[in-house]
């Protein structure tokens, strides 16, 4: 059995790359829509509530959490807003 992880058959990066000296297409300019990194992003007031789920819901969340590394009360927010 050959290899199966990293094997290169005979064609692998074997395109030559021809450069011509013509000159390049201008693409369109955008407007610059970011703000600068010295300006603070407002925050939205939260305000602290206390829910009642049952255990199984929890877990459930705590799982999908775990997997977009945040956490399950971010979830849960982004859900109810």
């Amino acid at each position: 059995m050959g290899q199966v992880i990293g094997e290169k058959d005979e064609n692998f990066m074997n395109k030559e790359i021809i450069y011509t000296n013509e000159p390049m297409e201008v693409g369109e300019v955008v407007e610059d829509f970011l703000s600068s990194p010295e300006e603070p992003i407002p925050k939205k007031s939260k305000v602290k509530v206390t829910l009642e789920l049952n255990e199984e819901t929890i877990r459930f969340f705590k799982v999908e959490a775990k997997k977009q590394q945040t956490s399950y009360q971010e979830i849960i927010s982004v859900l109810v807003n």
